[in-house]
């Protein structure tokens, strides 16, 4: 599908995501045509989202980041002037874990990951607290609409049960 002139593939590996989070694909491709909405580019091109597991988002990040660990999304811009614009590789165990321990959804948290790691491919970042701002503010506007409640605005833990 297009949004924008740009086409959004989303690559589901394994069938624990569709158990973890129903309608994970069309979420998934729902957000990432919100965030290339609201980067207001001109960009033409493709955008993949492959939802993974840990130890993918792992090795990924071992290998380009240095950092021998999981992590919730990863993005790979691939500049412009290409086809393709980018992928976005989110980690299913780690955005279980987070959502469950921060009292959000695990779609809610899924969307807002895609949308953080499609923006990253347009080029916004966090590393200053003013880009912070900036990218945070963004984020919450494109989960708005997509009827996402605001991600930085602190819930109190999902109570656990006993077992």
């Amino acid at each position: 599908m297009s949004a924008n002139g740009v086409k959004i593939g989303v690559l589901v590996e394994g069938a624990p995501w569709t158990r973890a989070v129903p309608g994970a694909a069309t979420l998934a491709r729902r957000a990432a045509r919100a965030a290339v909405a609201a980067a207001r580019g001109c960009a033409r091109g493709e955008i993949a989202v492959v939802l993974a597991d840990d130890a993918t988002l792992k090795r990924l990040n071992r290998e380009f980041r240095g950092q021998d660990k999981p992590t919730n999304v990863l993005s790979f811009p691939l500049g412009a002037g290409g086809a393709l614009l980018g992928d976005v590789v989110l980690a299913r165990e780690t955005l279980l874990a987070e959502a469950a321990r921060q009292g959000k959804r695990p779609d809610e948290h899924l969307a807002h990951l895609v949308v953080h790691g499609v923006l990253h491919l347009f080029g916004y970042d966090h590393r200053r607290p003013a880009e912070a701002r900036c990218m945070e503010a963004l984020e919450i506007k494109v989960l708005r609409a997509l009827n996402v409640a605001n991600p930085y605005r602190a819930r109190p833990a999902t109570p656990r049960r006993a077992a």
